[in-house]
């Protein structure tokens, strides 16, 4: 797009979900909004249930400074439940998620509205360097990102995350997406529009722990492949018809032993035998009442968030109406 073409943020929304994050909840404040001085914005932070002191501190933020708008949920519902909520809450035309731990600088989300500006409808953070991870979550993480780009219906750029900036008319695209199971960076590339990315060195954690436990990332991966690829089906099939192959073959190589009167019973090769079938059964009923579970919670249709309180924020001007999405009763 020419200069004269370029445009410009009629309201800049940050959404961050915060969790026990008590130590940078204040910093990560005072950066964001000092960052976002030359734009009108809101700061859209959602309390994920915190258990220390970070609910008392985002009300003092509020208090301080309408446009600090802050959605407490009725408990820790999750990062991308949380993260749903804040765009779900978010009226602006523009709207930027990242995490409020400070690896990801907010100062960076100046040079997101420079591509937005250019025509870009999303734009996405890739990460070139990952300061003070650990050995095994790189090494895991760049596992999960090449198993889920051989899986996956989508191409997801490695090393990127849900630090991303969003124009209203793919967001709108996004939130149209209502399944509970939710890999947000993944549903972003989905919807498609003109995306594009900016790179940038990710800082380490400044205080306190990460809130992402093996078991947390572990289920993450499980409900970001079993979003967007059914390959896994197709894979316990491919197994099961290799392994029914397989014992035909056998069929005629066993009746001519027995004719050659070589054929040597053995107990070990059955039980082997057994135990591999038996293996790969389960692990393709596994497969299956995995996708089947999530089938089952989407059935049942319960909210993917629940709203205890909302600080500086109308629920009568609210996008998509979010107050209806979790039901009447949370807009108290």
């Amino acid at each position: 797009m020419s200069d004269t073409q370029l445009r410009t943020p009629k309201l800049l929304s940050v959404v961050a979900p915060v969790y026990d994050e008590e130590e940078l909840v204040e910093e990560f404040i005072a950066r964001t909004v000092k960052a976002m001085a030359e734009y009108e914005f809101e700061l859209v932070l959602v309390n994920d249930g915190s258990s220390d002191s970070t609910p008392e501190l985002l009300d003092r933020a509020a208090a301080a400074d309408p446009r600090v708008r802050v959605i407490h949920l009725s408990r820790n519902f999750g990062h991308q439940a949380a993260l749903t909520a804040g765009l779900e809450h978010a009226v602006g035309d523009v709207v930027a998620m990242i995490d409020a731990d400070l690896q990801d600088p907010p100062e960076l989300i100046r040079d997101m509205i420079a591509r937005w500006s250019q025509g870009a409808d999303v734009v996405y953070a890739v990460r070139k360097e990952r300061e003070g991870e650990t050995a095994f979550k790189l090494a895991t993480a760049s596992w999960f990102y090449k198993l889920f780009n051989k899986l996956a219906q989508v191409d997801l750029e490695p090393n990127s995350g849900d630090f991303r900036l969003l124009d209203r008319r793919a967001l709108d695209a996004l939130l149209a997406m209502t399944e509970r199971s939710r890999f947000l960076r993944g549903m972003t590339v989905w919807v498609g529009f003109n995306q594009t990315a900016i790179s940038y060195q990710r800082d380490a954690r400044h205080a306190g722990e990460t809130k992402y436990t093996l078991r947390k990332m572990l289920s993450f991966s499980l409900d970001a492949i079993s979003s967007f690829s059914h390959r896994p089906l197709q894979l316990a099939t491919l197994i099961g018809f290799l392994c029914a192959g397989f014992a035909f073959v056998l069929i005629p190589v066993v009746i001519a032993l027995r004719i050659a009167d070589s054929y040597l019973p053995g107990f070990g090769t059955i039980t082997i035998a057994v135990l591999l079938l038996g293996g790969i059964q389960l692990m393709a009923i596994g497969m299956i009442g995995e996708y089947v579970g999530r089938i089952y919670d989407e059935v049942k249709g319960r909210p993917l968030y629940l709203v205890r309180t909302r600080l500086n924020v109308d629920a009568d001007e609210l996008p998509l109406d979010a107050g209806d999405r979790v039901g009447e009763a949370t807009r108290s």
